[in-house]
């Protein structure tokens, strides 16, 4: 791979939607690092997104997929054929089909293991027999393994052999010869001593050790402030499974602050950004969905007092179901928009584009909630006019949610304020206005007018 180029997301996406800049493209992609390729990947729409990836080196495709989202490699692999699938499991690396197999058709899957050798297939079978949130099933075998009864000399031929791209290789795994681990030996500790020395002189036997069975984000951590590039991962006797480096760390980690940060919206960490308009609707539904049973409940408190209210008691105990279901809604889409700005991944090109997607989402959540909404009201008042309000109230305050989503941390990235501190404020204090004023004005209409 060429030297790192900085990561330009506007020019490669622009690039992206001109057939006639495609080797441009290509060209400036292969020289970036697989996870800005990722990254770039994920910044363009399905359709653009695809031609981009068909376009690269299959050690570029194979490399990319591994860092992208399981939700953005998945509309890739929709894409592409039966052949095209096959072509691309041919000669996979086994940690790299590990990383994919969720996403691969079950055939597929099938062929590309009756392609690997038989070590290559007791490393998937190892890997596999882990859980795929635990330290086991992803341990790297990119790793210099030396056994204690070495010499010094052949240490030091195992670093010369190291090519010079070699990431997190500064020391050797070192095992007895039953296969149990015992040990690192750093490089720098070989300096000046003499070859005939054995290694197991030279031990360093207090470096962290991370299970197999450990929590991938307990065992993330544990490497992360070890002061270690990399750690020895083990099997529950103590033999050597691979190792955790702590650039897989670093990126573990990140992903898990990311997946907590895009829970607190009921979203999926793996959503691609431009997902189908079904896909994303589906996920988001039922957030929705226990949002309205939250929902229902404010409404019910608030109708225990509804003596005290004078005209059109069910408009006051139902105004929180219609605030609320505009909040959640767009707090969703204001959540997805925050993590593309963050990476870099919307650009001027892709506005639209996610204008339109977020509003098909609104459309078709605000449609079926406001069904499911205008029925129990229905049968909680038994007045159809006041269901039809309500349904007609909150199809419009979640459109407009969708709209505020996307909107609102464009103009405030513009304005150099931090979507993430005050998008929210504002995106709760536009839907409950709209919502509020949506519903009144059409209760007063139809109830009062």
């Amino acid at each position: 791979m060429a030297e790192n180029q900085p990561l330009d997301l506007e020019e490669i996406v622009r690039d992206s939607f001109d057939e006639s800049e495609a080797a441009q493209l290509t060209d400036k992609l292969s020289q970036l690092e697989p996870e800005e390729i990722a990254i770039a990947l994920e910044a363009m729409p399905v359709e653009q997104r695809v031609t981009a990836w068909e376009g690269l080196h299959p050690d570029d495709q194979i490399a990319a997929l591994t860092y992208m989202r399981v939700d953005a490699r998945d509309n890739i692999f929709k894409q592409l054929d039966e052949m095209q699938l096959r072509q691309l499991v041919e000669g996979m690396e086994v940690d790299d089909l590990i990383e994919l197999l969720d996403e691969l058709p079950q055939r597929i899957y099938d062929y590309a293991c009756s392609r690997l050798d038989e070590s290559q297939r007791r490393w998937l079978d190892t890997a596999l027999a882990y859980d795929e949130d635990q330290c086991g099933r992803y341990a790297d075998h990119d790793m210099l393994i030396i056994n204690k009864n070495a010499k010094v000399r052949d240490a030091i031929r195992l670093f010369r052999q190291l090519a010079d791209d070699a990431e997190y290789h500064d020391a050797l795994f070192v095992v007895d010869r039953t296969g149990r681990y015992v040990g690192l030996v750093h490089a720098t500790q070989l300096l000046g001593l003499g070859s005939h020395l054995p290694v197991e002189t030279v031990i360093d036997k207090d470096a962290p050790v991370v299970e197999g069975e450990m929590d991938l984000d307990q065992g993330s951590d544990i490497v992360s402030r070890s002061g270690y590039t990399a750690l020895a991962v083990t099997d529950e006797e103590g033999k050597l499974l691979g190792r955790l480096s702590i650039g897989e760390a670093l990126e573990n980690v990140r992903r898990s602050l990311e997946s907590q940060f895009m829970h607190t919206a009921g979203l999926d960490e793996e959503e691609d950004l431009f997902a189908p308009v079904l896909d994303s609707a589906k996920r988001r539904a039922l957030w929705l969905g226990i949002n309205l049973l939250t929902a229902f409940l404010a409404a019910w408190t608030i109708g225990m007092f509804e003596a005290t209210l004078q005209q059109v008691v069910a408009l006051a105990v139902l105004m929180p179901i219609v605030a609320s279901m505009g909040g959640i809604a767009g707090s969703q889409t204001l959540t997805l928009m925050i993590r593309g700005l963050a990476l870099e991944q919307i650009t001027a090109k892709t506005y639209m584009t996610l204008l339109r997607k977020e509003l098909g989402v609104g459309a078709i959540n605000g449609a079926l909630w406001a069904l499911v909404i205008a029925a129990i009201t229905y049968f909680w008042f038994g007045d159809w006019i006041i269901g039809g309000v309500i349904g007609m109230a909150i199809v419009i305050n979640i459109v407009a949610a969708a709209i505020s989503g996307v909107l609102i941390p464009i103009w405030l990235e513009k304005l150099d304020i931090d979507p993430a501190l005050s998008g929210s404020v504002i995106l709760t204090t536009v839907t409950d206005v709209v919502g509020f004023f949506a519903f009144l004005g059409l209760g007063s209409l139809f109830l009062l007018g």
